[in-house]
């Protein structure tokens, strides 16, 4: 800002909230939004990444790619960090992990606020990687899809929501159709709104990321995946035209959850337009395939929502009880030094020594 004057303030001579007015006629907040993200990811906002890759990885676009776009599901910051350090192209922030990492079941007892305070620790973890001495490409963040829930809400919070999770830097959101409060897609107890309700939820997230996009840049809305989980309440018919009207109502991806046959992962693709969503939940409802199947079949993403969680929770149960053992815990741990640096300071030491006056 410093190059600019104007008759009523010298921005070059202050920085003060005085000359807000000033800086708002030379920049609309667009431009601005726009330039920090060149900063950030000098490629692409997140939106318009995760809308290449997807691009990239679609079948209805004759992909030359023999995998879906594999997403490990992260949590929280270090998960994030693990995910782009071992080189996944994008990532998913999932609700139960969210919520058991907090010590609560995914039944929706996690609020939209504790969703939002774990989407910036995500949006900071895979900073912290795209930030580090080893990304010399200068190539920005891996983008996110955060799970959304019900949007919290009505309609109108479900827009809000979007626009949260648009301002913590979310590549995409989740948005389902079940009654609140939801729960796992995979557990019994679930039911859903009726089709309109869903039909107004998917169409206030589509008008929000449009809102989002007119307000702050090109690629910068989040993409909509739209999920429905009535096939259990309401059968496979009724799920497939959830998904086709979500699809009619502008969603860029759809998932339809809990298949329990591949009959039925056919069909989906078969029938339905655009990206799909395969969620690969080990001991769920679903059969769990490898990825090049999923992609003959026509899956655009495959979602691993609890691997991270459960090997985490393996690792920690059997450390525990070799602990009260008294036994050695070598064989279940990282190094030391390794394990400093999966969490960071290696750059930290890093970044420590460049601003170092000694």
């Amino acid at each position: 800002f410093s190059l600019f004057n104007c008759e009523n303030c010298t921005i070059s001579h202050s920085h003060s909230m005085s000359n807000v007015p000033c800086l708002i006629r030379l920049f609309s907040f667009s431009t601005l939004i726009t330039g920090i993200y060149s900063l950030v990811s000098p490629s692409l906002p997140p939106p318009a990444k995760l809308k290449r890759l997807l691009e990239k990885y679609d079948d209805d676009a004759n992909s030359a790619m023999d995998t879906p776009l594999l997403l490990p599901c992260c949590y929280d910051g270090l998960t994030a960090r693990l995910v782009a350090r071992a080189g996944f192209e994008a990532t998913f922030m999932t609700g139960f992990g969210v919520s058991g990492a907090r010590g609560y079941p995914d039944t929706q007892l996690v609020s939209y606020n504790e969703m939002m305070m774990s989407a910036n620790l995500v949006a900071e973890g895979l900073a912290s990687v795209a930030n580090s001495a080893d990304n010399v490409a200068g190539v920005g963040p891996i983008p996110c899809i955060a799970d959304g829930d019900t949007g919290y809400g009505n309609a109108v919070n479900v827009k809000r929501t979007v626009f949260g999770y648009g301002r913590a830097g979310m590549a995409g959101i989740m948005i389902e159709d079940q009654v609140a409060p939801k729960r796992c897609g995979h557990v019994a107890g679930k039911s859903v709104v009726p089709f309109a309700d869903a039909l107004q939820r998917v169409k206030a997230a589509c008008d929000a990321r449009d809102e989002f996009e007119r307000m702050y840049g090109e690629g910068t809305g989040p993409l909509v995946l739209a999920r429905t989980d009535s096939l259990v309440t309401d059968g496979f018919e009724d799920a497939i035209q959830r998904c086709i009207a979500f699809r009619e109502a502008g969603c860029d991806m759809t998932f339809l959850e809990a298949p329990q046959s591949i009959e039925q992962m056919k069909e989906y693709c078969e029938r339905v337009s655009g990206p799909k969503l395969a969620n690969m939940l080990e001991y769920g409802s679903t059969p769990v395939l490898p990825p090049a199947e999923l992609k003959e079949m026509g899956y655009t993403i495959a979602a691993y929502p609890l691997t991270l969680l459960s090997a985490s929770i393996n690792a920690m149960q059997k450390s525990l009880e070799l602990i009260k053992a008294g036994k050695p815990t070598n064989e279940m741990i990282l190094s030391f030094s390794e394990t400093k640096d999966a969490v960071g300071f290696t750059e930290y030491a890093i970044q420590e020594d460049k601003y170092s006056t000694d």
